[in-house]
Parts: C-alpha cells; sequence; structure tokens
C-alpha cells in the first residue's frame, strides 16, 4: 500500500453523542416489551452494533449476518454474495438491520429483500454513515447516524483491506 494518511471527519465523542441519540430515537418507536433482533451487517457494523445496542433500553438481541461485495478494494464489485447467514429465525420479530455504511444501496437493496422473505413482524435499517451521491438504488433508511460526503472513510469499525476498523474516530483515508 502506499503511503497514507488520515483525516479526522468525525471524532468519536461526536459519534457517541449521535448514537446515543439514535438509540432514543429506536426506544421511542418500539413497546419495551417485545426485543428487537439487531442484525449487524459483519464486520464494519460490529462496533456501530454494539454501541447502538448500548444506547438503547428497548430489549435486544444480536445477530449477524456476513456480506460481501467490496472484496478487498475501495469499490463496491456490485456483486453481493452472503458469507454468514443468521443463526436464528426472525419470523414475527421486530428486526432492524443494522449497516456501517449506506453507499451504492447495493447491498442493503439486497439484503432488506432477503430479510423481508423471512417475515419478520417490522423491518427497519439503521445506518451509521449514508453516501447519497454514491446512490445507485434507492433504499429507505429509518435510522441514520451522519451524512457524509463521497470520501473513503475507515475507523469505527469501518476498513481497508482489514486495516484500520480499531480508530475511535472515523477518519478519511487519503493516499
Amino acid at each position: 500500500m502506499s503511503a497514507t494518511h488520515l483525516r479526522v471527519l468525525l471524532p468519536a465523542a461526536q459519534i457517541h453523542s449521535r448514537i446515543a441519540e439514535m438509540g432514543a430515537e429506536i426506544d421511542r418507536d418500539y413497546a419495551p416489551s417485545e426485543p428487537v433482533y439487531l442484525i449487524g451487517v459483519l464486520k464494519g457494523a460490529c462496533i456501530f452494533l454494539a454501541d447502538l445496542a448500548r444506547a438503547m433500553k428497548t430489549p435486544t438481541r444480536l445477530e449477524f449476518i456476513g456480506i460481501s461485495s467490496y472484496g478487498r478494494g475501495k469499490t463496491s464489485s456490485g456483486q453481493v454474495r452472503i458469507t454468514k447467514d443468521l443463526d436464528v429465525p426472525v419470523e414475527g420479530h421486530h428486526v432492524i438491520l443494522v449497516e456501517d455504511i449506506l453507499d451504492t444501496g447495493v447491498t442493503l437493496t439486497y439484503l432488506v429483500k432477503m430479510m423481508a422473505q423471512r417475515k419478520p413482524k417490522t423491518l427497519r435499517v439503521a445506518t451509521f454513515l449514508d453516501k447519497p451521491e454514491r446512490r445507485q438504488s434507492p433504499v429507505k433508511v429509518d435510522y441514520v447516524g451522519f451524512q457524509i460526503p463521497d470520501e473513503f472513510v475507515v475507523g469505527y469499525g469501518l476498513d481497508y483491506a482489514e486495516d484500520y476498523r480499531n480508530l475511535r474516530d472515523l477518519c478519511v483515508l487519503e493516499q
């Protein structure tokens, strides 16, 4: 990899403040008596999912699904494949798909259609980041952390070739 520079786009304190707000938004939408399945899209959403679950008062159950559309590059291949499926059925349960970044919309469109076929009681989408400039497929998102410009970002779970996920801030990767 050539020389890189990281520029902070969203500092950790701003991220955690917004996630607390998102948790409160979700709590307002769900009755406290029924659990909500937060389905994290691996690997990028794992840190966001954990912080979002802790920000919620609504009972949560965590589940994960693995999807690949990027490989080791900086742009989506446009082809989506499941690398890990759910371990439990979600039929009749409240489900929130938790994604790290909404970019082209191709992956999330695929996931929403696939999850809807599993007949959840409700199906909503939460994304940490939204890049509307890159949208190819329209996707309805119920909870958005931040809308960001079309720059390649890493940190807070997002990676470049598996590096940088552990950064507390969200950074632009400049080469």
